[in-house]
This record gives C-alpha cells, structure tokens and sequence, in this order.
C-alpha cells in the first residue's frame, strides 16, 4: 500500500488549492474526446477499450488537458475493471496490467507537460496553450459498479435487493488495491449513484489502511438527490466522515442544478467540494450516445463557474462532453489564475 501519514493525507490537497490561488482546475472529458481523434468506443469496456488499442490517444487527450490549464488528469480507468477485462477474455494478470497502465499514462502526459514547460520561455506559448509549472496531481478513477455493467446503471444507482455492501467492496477491492499502488496522487471515486456504493467504498479505504488520499464525486438528475434517489446531504456525509477523503462534490450533472446542490453539501461538508458537470447533454443509454444539442455551450458553462466558487466549490472541471476549451476557459476565468506567480 501507499505509505503516509492522514495529515500528509489531507495536506495534498490544501497544498494544491493554496498553489493554485484558492482554486484548482481538473480536467474535462475523456471519452468524447478520445472520440473525436477517431476513438471508437462502442464497446462494454467504453474509455477503457483505449488501454489496449491506442494508449497514444489518451495521452494525448490527457496533455490537452494540462496544456488547457488543468491540475488534476483523471485517468482512463472509469470503466476499466477486472471483471470487465476478464469478460474481454484477458488474464487476472492481463487485467491488472491494464489498470496499471491508466496510471502510467497520465504519469508521462505529466512528464511531458512538465519538459515542454521548460523548453518553453514563456507561460503562454501563443496559440492558446498554457505552459506554467505547477503542481499537477494525477487522479485514479474508479467507476462505479454501475459503470462496469455498461448499462446505464450509474444513472440511476439501482442495483437491485441482491447488491450488498460486502459484495460492493469485494466488486471493488483488487482494482482499488492496484490502482493505488500504480502511483497516482489519489484516488477519485466518480459518479457515485447511491449512499451504499459510498459506504463500501469508505469502508474499503479504512479496511486496506489506505493512505492514498481520495474523493467521492456523486450525480444527480434532480438538483437535490443522488441519482438513485438516496439523500444527498447523507451521501455527503459519508464521505465527510472518511477520514481518507480529502474532497467531497458532484460529477456528470447537468450544470443548472449545481449551485443548489452545493448549497446543499455546504451544510455538511467541512472539505474542499469539487465539482466537474457534465455540458448539460442528455445521455440515451439504449442508444449508448448522448443527444446533440441538449447542452450548454461553453460560455454559459463558464458563466457558472465564479457563482459556484463563491457558494463553496473550490475544485472546478468538466464531465462528459466537456472539451479542452471548457477547460481552458474556466481557467482563464479564475481571476486568481492567470495572475498567480509560477511554482518556484
């Protein structure tokens, strides 16, 4: 396991956001695009599939990102699980290997940011890309169980009388365990539907003494519960009372409902709160596509971005359908960031 200390734990994160001027940046979506440099990922292990075909693209999609003024890369392991590859028909070892490899993909995107930093003489190189050093945190992802059915079920958080809280941590614990020894900076439990998935999953970072600090990101499709129906502020309390939790907010929600939901974590949440929408898009889970021109642009989505700091985010980024250039303009909208000194 990771080695450190809870206060070195929670420290990580007060060190970044105090770097980043109050606010730091994470990054946009994955999948859509890895889709749009010609990804195809009409597959049950959906981002993941890119581990095994073009592990160049993920990269790449991961240095837009950097170079759009993110702090935090999310790695491509959302839907990576071992089941899933196993269903695939890869090895235990085979899949484990996979799991790895999202770490170290985003560990050189960060490698390589930092070489074209130095060789660059200044913080902007002029075609819009910011190349700053600063500190750069790389995040684990781990998808809920309903991601790795592929079937729409991190949408809605049921998962049936049959789904027990051992069983959670059981789907969960090998994947966690690997990803965390593939040295990332945390862990990032996203789009968490429902209070027990919460509880497994805060049970599992004390049960492996995990020392890798983490955040619980949950969704919602009402502006005031989690998907599945289940009590926010409860939900929110389970991961405020973790001691290995280190942020607390809401991932892949329409950016309308966001400001109402913070108010809501704020009554409970002693953390940073992150949040990361997705554009606004409705997803069809029968289609497995999103529906055009449902969303917000990025100026509108932009627009939000200083509300919510000012009602308590203090960890902005986009989900799904969000591009470098949502990216980039949340941090250039930041006032802290475009005039904060680089790191020393």
């Amino acid at each position: 396991m990771a080695s450190g200390s809870s206060a070195e734990t929670s420290s990580l994160m007060r060190d970044l956001l105090r770097q980043a001027g109050g606010v730091a940046v994470v990054d946009g979506g994955l999948s859509t695009e890895l889709e749009r440099h010609g990804a195809d990922l009409n597959d049950p292990l959906w981002s993941a599939k890119c581990l095994l075909t073009s592990p160049h693209l993920i990269r790449k999609v991961h240095l837009d990102y950097l170079e759009a003024g993110a702090d935090i890369i999310i790695t491509a392991s959302y839907q990576a699980t071992i089941q899933g590859f196993k269903a695939k028909g890869f090895s235990t070892e085979e899949s484990e290997s996979l799991l790895r490899k999202s770490v170290e993909i985003a560990r050189e995107a960060r490698d390589i940011y930092y070489d074209r930093c130095t060789q660059c003489s200044s913080a902007d190189s002029g075609n819009g890309r910011i190349l700053k050093r600063r500190p750069i945190l790389v995040a684990a992802s781990v998808g809920s169980y309903g991601a790795y059915l592929a079937d729409g079920s991190e949408y809605s958080g049921n998962y049936g009388e049959a789904m027990t809280l051992g069983r959670l941590k059981d789907f969960h614990r090998r994947r966690v365990q690997i990803l965390a020894e593939s040295g990332p900076d945390l862990l990032a439990f996203e789009t968490v539907p429902n209070k027990l998935e919460a509880q497994a999953y805060a049970e599992l970072l004390e049960e492996e003494n995990m020392q890798l600090p983490a955040w619980f990101s949950f969704n919602s499709k009402d502006g005031i519960n989690v998907v599945s129906g289940d009590s926010l502020l409860e939900c929110a309390t389970v991961a405020e009372s973790c001691k290995k939790v280190v942020a607390v907010g809401i991932n892949c929600t329409p950016p309308r409902f966001i400001h109402g939901l913070l108010t809501l974590i704020t009554q409970v949440a002693t953390k940073p709160i992150i949040v990361y929408p997705n554009s606004g898009e409705s997803y069809d889970p029968d289609r497995k596509m999103w529906v055009q021109n449902t969303g917000v642009s990025d100026e509108d989505f932009v627009s939000y971005v200083n509300k919510w700091c000012e009602a308590g985010a203090s960890l902005v980024g986009g989900c799904c359908r969000t591009t470098p250039n949502t990216i980039r303009a949340i941090y250039t909208t930041l006032p802290n960031r475009s005039t904060s000194p680089p790191e020393q």
